[in-house]
């Protein structure tokens, strides 16, 4: 694999912009060696030189010859760079040249110069970036430690333990004077426990104006607590200080690289003092990284590994999920078998005339709600699994926005292998179902037929709660937790990937109501086994209900982030939600009460939150239709090349989001009836959201990249008071 492609693939997607512009560059050289193809023609001179060097005298061993040919190097310098200090830490690298140079050369050092000072000054405040977090979990491991022998030894005497340097070292901890001579456990004097984490109970203290900081009690829960917490930290410091390690390294191999595609173009030697120049500088001779990674990873095995430095290392540095070859086996195969089922019930049907025979014709009205729930649930996964493919493809670095776990995070052929897994088991399920109905003759069996589906249910219910360690658990899990904050939007801090998971939500509102129809439809089997589900009055209440609840969501998670942010773009985005609910409420009752009057106000509602929603997902989720952007009603960055998809997916937007008017104005779409006309507009919606699922992620990746944001804001467990009294003394 040429350079190039192998330092794009390795750099951080959030500082892409801070890395040496590698292929710029190469540009350059390329404009070089073009002017120099045509000024000079091609002689043999060079090719002579070289075998006349293979008749030149082995000197490998001889100290002058060496010396003598350095001393033609330094002779034959073209280049002198010149360093500018600005302050006492940051310095300017300025190129100048020892002899007249063509206008591309000098355009090749000055941006070579420009990405040099680019990447050190990235570098440097990065690296006050980390000293400064040092110092602030050095303090987090003295509080531990203290609290750590308070808890294991509660009698122990302050006076019988020496104060120690912190774990970190005491050249980064920016202690105030007057606490140096304090023991270690005077510490916990001025410590509260941090309640960062988030539940009903600090939500209300927060409201009541409560301090969400908490007193210590010294008891084993509190310090397990507080280790797990630190211990996070920690792990998420290391993965910092490893990526600017990294970054450090794959900088410096692409300066060393250009300068040697310089002399190989140009035949003039520079590498050597440019790059004498690029090994001073502070990227390249700095070592407070590799310091602090040494101490971090101590401190790490010391007091959270027992001192077993392998445990601690497969902590500090978890490996990286490796596509398995029989994940991709299976999904194949059961794509197969997929297409294969589908056949079979077609081709059953059609055999048996399930759809013209009168005695068939309420079973396949109610066989369709309850089957087309997984159908949208695949649809959904199949194009989740297109969206990671894309977003790998376009570097969206989609688990830290999500904020996975390094290592659990699903892979496009996991989501696919999940969705066709799904349905093969829903297919097959049905298939049976579809020969036991169409087949039977004793109606001694009826009821234990009909209980098929909700079997195939409690299994995929069973599967997805299953808490055994099989099956993408952690995965499950993470689902379910975002569906409980969800659940619960007011009370709990919104996530990114609360919200992001909630707009999903209101695209299966048809398959929430297959939950309520499955209720309906087998409760009515032991109470009310000749009523429609259509005809109870609870059931359609509930159907109000169950078409709005996602939007409530949505809005409560609004009203969270409006007081929490202190954003107005909060309040605008959760009037929009509330236009929408009055939409869906106003269509359903036109669904269940067709009249003129209110399919009139169906119509307005609708067009209103059309217009809004549109608007909202391409300027504010998309960013696109931008005024002074360089690409025309688009943003400046964008991750994908071809410019058109952008307004591609934008009409496709405003299609999508007209067909719902579908709904109330009722065309006649001949062999779509019923529930079928529902069910398509739900997966169009569906569609629809898994299209604006990417280009959203996509204008947050890349508003990341614009903050350089490429780690997780971890809170720390304990909390300092008395700092600025202390610091005023100082």
């Amino acid at each position: 694999m040429k350079f190039g492609k192998e330092f794009k693939q390795q750099k951080v997607p959030e500082w892409i912009e801070a890395y040496m512009d590698y292929n710029g560059l190469k540009r350059i050289l390329h404009v070089i060696r073009q002017c120099k193809q045509l000024d000079e023609p091609p002689t043999p001179i060079r090719t002579s030189q070289q075998g006349l060097s293979l008749y030149r005298p082995f000197s490998g061993l001889d100290v002058r010859s060496n010396s003598d040919e350095s001393t033609s190097d330094i002779e034959d310098q073209v280049i002198a760079v010149e360093t500018v200090r600005q302050d006492d830490t940051t310095e300017v690298y300025n190129t100048n040249f020892l002899m007249s140079p063509e206008q591309s050369e000098v355009t090749f050092f000055e941006k070579l110069d420009h990405e040099l000072n680019k990447v050190n000054t990235f570098y440097r405040e990065k690296v006050e970036e980390v000293i400064n977090e040092a110092a602030s979990l050095n303090k987090q491991m003295n509080a531990l430690i203290a609290l750590r022998i308070k808890v294991e030894q509660p009698d122990i005497s302050k006076c019988h333990i020496q104060r120690n340097s912190g774990p970190l070292g005491s050249s980064n901890m920016k202690s105030p004077n007057r606490y140096k001579s304090e023991k270690p456990l005077d510490v916990l004097d001025r410590v509260k426990i941090n309640n960062t984490l988030e539940s009903p109970m600090s939500t209300i203290r927060s409201v009541l104006n409560d301090s969400k900081d908490k007193d210590l009690s010294f008891k084993k829960e509190e310090l397990k607590e507080a280790e797990g917490r630190l211990k996070v930290v920690f792990i998420e410091f290391y993965r910092k200080l490893h990526l600017l390690k990294h970054y450090s390294y794959v900088n410096l191999l692409a300066f060393s690289k250009i300068m040697k595609k310089y002399e190989k173009i140009t035949l003039r030697r520079a590498a050597r003092s440019y790059m004498k120049i690029v090994d001073d500088s502070y990227i390249g001779n700095s070592d407070e990284v590799t310091l602090l990674l040494d101490r971090v990873e101590g401190t790490f095995v010391k007091y959270f590994a027992n001192n077993n430095r392998r445990e601690g290392m497969k902590l500090l540095r978890p490996k990286r999920k490796r596509e398995k070859q029989r994940v991709t086996f299976f999904s194949g195969f059961f794509c197969g078998c997929s297409i294969a089922l589908m056949t079979a019930v077609i081709l059953l049907i059609q055999a048996r005339k399930a759809m013209d025979r009168e005695e068939h014709t309420m079973y396949m009205e109610n066989v369709f709600p309850l089957y087309s729930l997984y159908a949208y649930i695949i649809l959904h996964l199949l194009l989740y699994a297109a969206n990671i493919y894309f977003w790998r493809r376009c570097r969206i670095n989609y688990p830290f926005i999500f904020g996975l776990k390094q290592g659990t995070e699903l892979s496009y052929q996991d989501v696919v292998l999940v969705s066709s897994g799904l349905a093969v088991l829903t297919l097959a399920t049905f298939l049976v179902h579809l020969h036991m109905k169409l087949d039977s003759v004793h109606s001694d069996y009826e009821k234990y037929i009909e209980l098929v589906p909700l079997g195939l249910l409690i299994l995929l219910l069973a599967i997805f709660f299953c808490p055994f360690k099989i099956l993408y658990r952690s995965s499950r899990f993470f689902l379910i937790k975002s569906l409980f904050c969800c659940i619960c939007a007011p009370l709990y801090k919104v996530s990114l990937v609360d919200f992001f998971l909630a707009d999903q939500l209101t695209s299966q509102v048809q398959a929430i109501r297959c939950l309520e129809f499955y209720i309906c439809y087998y409760g009515m089997r032991w109470y009310q086994k000749q009523q429609k589900c259509h005809t109870l009055d609870l059931y359609n209440v509930f159907y109000f209900i169950i078409a709005v609840i996602p939007y409530w969501v949505r809005f409560f998670q609004c009203v969270r982030r409006l007081f929490e942010e202190k954003d107005w773009v909060h309040l605008i985005n959760g009037s929009r939600y509330l236009l929408t609910i009055v939409a869906v409420v106003i269509r359903t009752i036109f669904e269940l009460k067709i009249n003129k009057t209110w399919k009139i106000l169906a119509l307005l509602t609708s067009i209103a939150a059309i217009l809004f929603n549109t608007y909202w997902d391409v300027v504010v989720d998309w960013g696109l239709l931008q005024n002074n952007s360089k690409n025309l009603f688009l943003r400046d960055k964008l991750a994908v090349r071809r410019k058109y998809m952008y307004f591609v997916v934008m009409v496709l937007d405003v299609m999508l989001r007209l067909a719902w008017l579908q709904l109330v104005l009722k065309f006649n779409l001949h062999y779509l009836k019923g529930t079928a006309i529902s069910s398509l507009f739900s997966c169009l919606e569906i569609f629809r959201r898994g299209v604006w699922m990417f280009f959203r992620l996509e204008n947050e990746h890349l508003n990341n990249v614009g903050k350089y944001r490429a780690f997780k804001s971890v809170p720390l467990p304990f909390s300092y008071y008395e700092e600025d009294d202390d610091e005023k003394d100082d």
